[in-house]
């Protein structure tokens, strides 16, 4: 590794080595001879004077590239797809006058990122569904913690920690939705000639228009895709870049949402992020478990958000059949999308597999607060008892303020109950309001909620992935 010039900390950092591969040089350039090969051998199979001696020489070095020889060409000619033209016909000089043939350079390059694209997806599908799986079973198992909740990050009525995971999974599965409608609505460009009219083959096909129909499928069906765009100029629509990004910066936003989460509840101290016993949090503050994963999710959906930005612009700018303005950004803004994402699910299914639970300070912030919440509750029995609901409902407002002022202004527990007990309106013993102090009685559905969830919702979408399962995350920092 060199020190003495800028690295990427996507590739250095956060990004797998199985996502790295996707968008590294030698999988690209793999991809085009794999193309240059389904592309002659779909015009021999359709009648040009192609011979399968030339095919196999085609198939014979179509790993061991010569990258010496396509770098010392582009030097010369300044075109990346010629210069690797150039190279693969010196090592297969009986195919050299078929390589590529009708084809222009977005044959290759646009193809390439489409199949590039489709196979990310594929990891971060298999990511996503196994951070879904490992909510599932936090959501199970406590699903019946009573926890205060919160609106306004202010006291609300009581949910269950189980609950709260629960919508962290709904806008995952969300996202599931949207990458699967995405990734089955993808296409190839198929070869249509520098502005999509597959004016070229009209030519060497001698005017077949019937045969000329057949090579967009057949290219598609060897290449694994159903089907190409019916209609392009010389590239696919920048559009489905704009698709593509939206999808991770979807996947990125409920990321920072849980991620948020975590970091609040951290603060709290009732749920922490895993923290290795040689791990620093800070270095000023040796004492410090600060949630760096947390952070770190929040600091690259950030990126992955806003770089969903880079296509819809492109795609708004693009000028009638192609310009140029395009692939620099492509260049940066796909791969880089998809190696941020790939870290950022990584962190989250490490999160979430590590996950920390302390019920006993869960307990006591809610205790804390609940006598206020129990009120409704201690105001019907009340009136249950004789009492009229007008009366006890004001003074039921006075004594919460005044319990308020002891706990905010003289830094006393809650002595709601107390004063409640005092009150002879109420007609209420204090051990008859402590009774009312069941912290399940307050959460509502939340317990069943999640079971439904769980059983009708997830569970039929972790069966039909179940070949993704199974999977752990590490992270290099």
């Amino acid at each position: 590794m060199s020190n003495d010039r800028y690295q990427s900390p996507l590739s250095e950092r956060y990004a797998s080595r199985e996502m790295q591969y996707i968008f590294s040089p030698d999988k690209k350039f793999r991809t085009w001879r794999r193309l240059w090969i389904a592309l002659a051998e779909t015009e021999r199979e359709l009648g040009l004077p192609i011979t399968e001696e030339q095919i196999e020489e085609l198939r014979a070095h179509a790993d061991d590239i010569n990258y010496e020889v396509a770098r010392e060409r582009e030097k010369l000619v300044r075109h990346d797809v010629m210069s690797h033209v150039y190279a693969y016909g010196q090592q297969c000089p009986k195919a050299k006058g078929i390589i590529h043939l009708g084809a222009t350079s977005c044959y290759v390059g646009d193809n390439t990122d489409m199949i590039l694209m489709a196979e990310a997806l594929d990891i971060v599908k298999k990511k996503l569904v196994n951070v879904i799986a490992e909510l599932a079973k936090f959501a199970d198992t406590y699903k019946d913690q009573p926890t205060l909740a919160f609106t306004h990050f202010q006291p609300a009525q009581p949910t269950t920690v189980g609950k709260r995971a629960s919508l962290w999974m709904q806008e995952f599965l969300m996202d599931l939705e949207d990458l699967e409608y995405v990734k089955g609505s993808l296409k190839l460009l198929g070869s249509k000639g520098t502005t999509g009219t597959q004016a070229s083959f009209l030519e060497l096909f001698d005017g077949d228009q019937e045969t000329i129909d057949k090579i967009d499928p057949m290219i598609a069906k060897k290449m694994g895709f159903e089907a190409c765009y019916p209609v392009s100029g010389q590239t696919y629509s920048r559009k489905v870049d704009t698709r593509v990004l939206n999808v991770l910066a979807g996947i990125a936003a409920s990321a920072h949402k849980f991620s948020n989460d975590i970091r609040l509840l951290q603060h709290l101290k009732e749920v922490e992020e895993p923290f290795e016993k040689t791990q620093i949090g800070s270095s000023a503050m040796a004492y410090k478990r600060n949630p760096m994963r947390s952070e770190r999710i929040a600091s690259l959906s950030r990126y992955v958000m806003i770089d969903a930005l880079n296509p819809a612009i492109t795609s708004a700018t693009q000028w009638f059949e192609r310009t140029l303005d395009d692939s620099a950004n492509k260049r940066l803004s796909v791969p880089e999308g998809f190696l941020a994402i790939d870290g950022i699910l990584d962190l989250c299914l490490n999160v979430v597999d590590g996950l920390v639970v302390y019920p006993k300070v869960i307990e006591k912030r809610l205790m804390s607060e609940l006598p206020f919440m129990a009120t409704e509750n201690i105001m019907m029995d009340a009136v249950k008892a004789g009492g009229d609901r007008q009366e006890l409902h004001e003074r039921i407002r006075e004594l919460s303020m005044e319990a308020g002022r002891n706990v905010k202004e003289k830094g006393l527990d809650n002595n709601l109950l107390e004063l409640i007990a005092a009150d002879p309106a109420f007609g209420l013993s204090e051990e008859e309001l402590k009774k009312t102090m069941d912290p399940t009685k307050y959460t509502g559905r939340a317990a069943v909620q999640v079971e439904a969830f769980l059983r009708d919702v997830v569970a039929p979408v972790l069966e039909s992935n179940k070949d993704c399962l199974g999977m752990t995350a590490e992270i290099n920092v």
